[in-house]
């Protein structure tokens, strides 16, 4: 392939309209700099003093196994676990405000709409169902979370604590090691537990059909544990725990659809 050629494919791509759309979210986010770095500021200010009391309440003994101590292994372990957890609390917003104004700059711009309308997908209008959508998520991921801290999390520090100390070792856990291991499966869980709205969406926007799903459904499980691997601590009970309700929750969201909507068949695209 020859330079001229090779140029004008990359000329091509720059004006089709998901080059136009990535040139637009490029501009937009680059204009938006400064204001990403005070809000990032922002954050981690506000959050930094209170990073000391959320790790003291972490660590509470009444939330840790028997037999179980948490201990640093560096003088500054502490200080800097305060800094990722106000650094990770300041790019959150960061990352908030970014998809927020991806999203209303996105729906409005015509290289969107035309991209739209040749993959054939519609968007929901704002309005009740938006606002359900949201509701829905903000529920889920609080779900989530419960489901993490209130069972998962627990059954799985009580499972590894009796290994270990069946095993005949002393179980003090750093307290980096400690602090992720909970991040890690509190932000499995209520990313997971958007499975089914998820699902729902994908289905009401003609993304997929029922019967493409359907037949997609051992990719889907397998990505469900791929998630569980990624984010679980590296253990088979971890692996389950957080893949299997990532699976029931999409199967649920399937059955309701089918009772809900009568879907006519089409076949799958190839």
């Amino acid at each position: 392939m020859t330079t001229e050629s090779i140029e004008a494919t990359v000329q091509r791509l720059a004006d089709s309209s998901g080059g136009q759309i990535l040139r637009s979210l490029r501009d937009g986010l680059a204009s938006s700099l400064k204001v990403y770095l005070a809000l990032f500021v922002l954050g981690f200010v506000i959050s930094f003093p209170a990073t000391s009391g959320f790790i003291a309440w972490l660590i509470d003994a009444d939330r840790l196994p028997s037999g179980v101590d948490i201990i640093v292994v560096s003088p500054v372990e502490f200080l800097f676990l305060q800094l990722r957890i106000a650094g990770s609390i300041g790019l959150g917003a960061v990352v908030l405000m970014m998809v927020v104004q991806v999203g209303l700059h996105g729906v409005r711009h015509q290289a969107v709409q035309a991209r739209l309308s040749e993959l054939n997908v519609s968007l929901p209008r704002p309005g009740p169902a938006v606002v359900v959508t949201v509701v829905s998520a903000l529920l889920l991921m609080v779900i989530g979370l419960l489901y993490a801290w209130h069972a998962l999390i627990p059954m799985l520090l009580e499972y590894l604590t009796k290994d270990a100390q069946q095993a005949g070792l002393s179980t003090e856990w750093r307290l980096s090691s400690y602090a992720g291991f909970l991040v890690n499966l509190l932000a499995a869980s209520a990313i997971g537990f958007q499975a089914p709205l998820v699902t729902t969406l994908v289905l009401r926007s003609g993304v997929f059909t029922r019967v493409q799903l359907v037949q997609a459904r051992r990719g889907i499980w397998f990505g469900a544990f791929v998630l569980g691997a990624l984010l679980s601590p590296p253990d088979p009970l971890s692996l389950f725990l957080v893949a299997l309700p990532v699976i029931f929750l999409f199967e649920l969201a399937m059955l309701i659809d089918r009772i809900t909507r009568q879907e006519e068949p089409r076949a799958v695209v190839q």
